[in-house]
């Protein structure tokens, strides 16, 4: 009983901070940032950070810990399947609204693309979403993919699922970091980000947010004690999609 109150514990908290995170992101850029558009303008740059946090940490490490719930453990699997896909499509979806807002908006503006280490991580990071989400709905949820190809796939799933989120804090974080150096520059309308102005302390609490829930989500998947019995390396058993638990 004890290991299932302390995933609860942590669940909770998981839940709070990514809940703190999409808040955070979306009272900086209404609030300091000007709101929301799709014109081209940097409003519409806005739904890049709200988009990128939302779906490629938020949702994506709450849909990563969905087996772990021990409400789901004795249950048929495949309901929770499903919803493990879908809420990572979710994310899927979201994070490529928000590359489509700063891609429009670069072009709008004859920006380059994808020339600093933050975009190239953060591409990288989708690109590898998207080929996960691919290969995880044909390799686990098809009824045509065989026992021996789920057995082999389960550890690359699951470590690659672990890489994309920290790839992803860290597009994040250092994403954060970049918009604070080039929107906080000492003038009559800003002070610099090294004074640290309430926007600054804003944008830096984000980036320890998303740390903070990268980190707890990390934790829930790496304890061994959560995780669902029959996902465990003894126990597992690869049931294709639509068969019942009794067949």
């Amino acid at each position: 009983m004890r290991p299932i109150v302390n995933f609860y514990i942590w669940y909770l908290l998981c839940l709070c901070l990514g809940l703190a995170c999409v808040v955070c992101v979306c009272v900086w850029n209404s609030q300091w940032r000007g709101g929301f558009a799709w014109d081209g303008s940097a409003l519409q740059f806005n739904w890049h950070p709200v988009l990128m946090v939302t779906g490629l940490v938020v949702v994506y490490g709450i849909g990563a810990v969905v087996y772990r719930i021990p409400l789901t453990w004795g249950q048929n699997k495949l309901p929770w399947k499903v919803l493990h896909a879908a809420l990572m499509l979710i994310a899927l979806l979201l994070s490529i609204v928000g590359l489509c807002a700063v891609f429009d908006f670069h072009n709008a503006k004859h920006i380059a693309n994808l020339y600093s280490i933050h975009s190239w991580i953060g591409i990288t990071a989708t690109a590898l979403f998207a080929t996960q989400w691919v290969v995880g709905v044909a390799g686990f949820l098809l009824p045509c993919s065989p026992m021996s190809l789920r057995k082999l796939m389960k550890p690359i799933h699951v470590w690659l699922g672990g890489s994309i989120l920290l790839l992803s804090i860290v597009a994040c974080i250092s994403g954060i970091n970049e918009k604070l150096i080039f929107t906080l520059k000492n003038t009559s309308a800003t002070q610099p980000y090294s004074s640290l102005p309430p926007e600054a302390v804003l944008g830096n609490s984000l980036g320890v947010l998303i740390v903070a829930f990268g980190l707890v989500v990390l934790k829930i998947l790496s304890n061994y004690k959560w995780q669902r019995p029959d996902s465990r390396p003894e126990d597992v058993a690869y049931e294709p999609l639509f068969q019942g638990e009794n067949e």
